[in-house]
């Protein structure tokens, strides 16, 4: 997936995600401010996508069904969307990727049936996704900034890198 950043941080008992603003089709810039982000299940679950808008927004949707369904279980919840994601006929042709936050666990869930939980509780998505993981692993081993600060300051180096990735971030906190 390319044409954006996400990147998500558990960090001293504070989650945060944060994307890019940059919306490209092709090899144009269509709009620079979009939030790629949301808080769902009474803003304890933070979520970001990867991947055309469209089939991002179908994903968010049956996720937070899923919250709703499991009562907030993220595992459960994230299992489940994950299961149906692959084996519904049309989920399974969305091409997106999504991840998923809240104060326990951060997961990075794609419609080819994975689930990855990081071991440091980073995720990054999108083309700049590895520049950002790069950098907030640098931050988290050198620095006492916070999950926030660290999602700012990673997506900013991002880029300054990724041509599908511009400065305009937005950030959500628990």
């Amino acid at each position: 997936m390319k044409a954006t950043t996400i990147l998500g941080i558990k960090r001293g008992g504070e989650s945060a995600i944060g994307s890019d603003g940059q919306v490209t089709f092709d090899n144009t810039i269509m709009k620079s401010k979009a939030c790629k982000i949301r808080k769902l299940y009474k803003g304890k679950v933070l979520v970001g996508f990867a991947g055309g808008v469209a089939d991002a927004l179908t994903l968010f949707a049956k996720f937070e069904a899923k919250l709703e369904e499991y009562h907030g279980n993220l595992e459960r919840a994230v299992v489940e969307l994950t299961k149906e994601w692959r084996t519904d006929k049309i989920l399974r042709r969305l091409e997106a990727t999504i991840g998923i936050l809240d104060r326990e666990h951060a997961y990075i869930v794609s419609g080819a049936g994975d689930i990855i939980e990081p071991d440091d509780g980073i995720i990054a998505l999108g083309s700049g996704g590895g520049y950002a993981l790069a950098c907030a692993r640098a931050l988290v081993k050198y620095s006492n900034l916070s999950a926030k600060e660290i999602v700012e300051e990673s997506i900013r180096t991002a880029a300054s890198i990724c041509v599908y990735t511009n400065d305009q971030i937005t950030v959500e906190v628990l």
